[in-house]
């Protein structure tokens, strides 16, 4: 098999040309991932999605492709999948870390998973983990020893889906974003009920949302974040889209200050998220942006919490 009719289908011409089917878009990843399909046709396949922009199929599809050469989870699902593959320069310090910490100490479980280190040392999480008393990944068994210990873990996509970090190495040489973006995005390696996602373009929303219906995940929020990362700015309006119990909704959100800082405008370092934490930083802004973006994962996990209680009732992280 190969990967020239689905090339074809998606390349015919006008009339005749046409979106991959859920199972087609499945078997092309499974094909890819096998490395039986020619360099040549996987990046036409790529960037002909790409042209005619990927549809919801198309992404749940290559997302199942990715799923079935994962290795198999080895503990309890996480309670909160949550994604990280964007960290682009309009970002700055990752305070979303702290967010999530904060839905693992109200008792939920997360699963941060991602890539994000071919964009500098600034975007690279694996930088600010420490910072943030959240420790990296060396395989899927130790991210769920990490989690059942801590309650939150980073499972680097480097040791999750080694064939996957290098197909989106692949936009270096295309020179743009594949579908392999958003599929990953949906990855949930751990099998989490509840996701959340971040985007860089607002019409991206609700093809997450569509996407992740055809995946039978139940319950998602989507947000256009700093950076593309799940992140709230609280000087801004949001509208936020996804699932709940499997079905969809939107929501738009009123600013929480008055604020016009740009996240890119940050001068802290990735050392700014335990000087946060500890109290050592007096960041209003910041400390916002932790609040908004761990209200909206904790409704997302079904945790019936408040941001501002368990930021008062913190504990101080150790270094990861």
């Amino acid at each position: 098999m190969s990967l020239a009719p689905y090339v074809a289908a998606l390349a015919r011409g006008p009339g005749r040309s046409r979106h991959l089917a859920q199972a087609e878009a499945e078997d092309a990843m499974r094909l890819i991932l096998s490395g039986a399909a020619e360099p040549e046709a996987v990046g036409a396949l790529l960037m002909l999605m790409r042209y005619r922009s990927e549809s919801a199929e198309e992404v749940a599809g290559l997302t199942r492709g990715l799923r079935a050469a994962l290795p198999d989870w080895p503990g309890p699902a996480p309670l909160l999948d949550w994604p990280s593959y964007a960290a682009g320069r309009t970002r700055g310090v990752p305070w979303f870390l702290l967010a999530a910490r904060l839905v693992a100490q109200a008792g939920g479980t997360v699963l941060l998973h991602g890539w994000n280190s071919h964009q500098g040392a600034r975007a690279d999480l694996r930088a600010a983990l420490p910072h943030a008393g959240i420790r990296a990944a060396r395989s899927m068994e130790d991210a769920a020893a990490i989690l059942s210990a801590d309650r939150i873990a980073y499972l680097p996509a480097e040791a999750a889906l080694p064939t996957l970090v290098d197909l989106l190495r692949l936009r270096t040489v295309l020179g743009l974003r594949s579908p392999l973006n958003t599929a990953a995005r949906a990855l949930n390696p751990g099998g989490a009920h509840a996701s959340v996602q971040g985007v860089f373009h607002p019409p991206y929303r609700m093809l997450a949302v569509e996407s992740a219906a055809l995946l039978g995940l139940s319950n998602l929020t989507v947000l256009k974040g700093g950076g593309g990362e799940f992140e709230r700015h609280p000087g801004k309006p949001a509208q936020i889209d996804g699932l709940r119990d499997g079905g969809p909704f939107v929501r738009d959100l009123p600013p929480l200050m008055d604020a016009h800082r740009r996240l890119a405008d940050d001068t802290h370092g990735a050392s700014a998220l335990a000087a946060l934490w500890s109290g050592a930083l007096r960041d209003p802004f910041a400390e916002a942006v932790v609040l908004g973006t761990a209200a909206l994962a904790l409704e997302t996990a079904g945790l019936d919490a408040d941001p501002a209680d368990l930021w008062a009732g913190r504990t101080i992280p150790e270094a990861a």
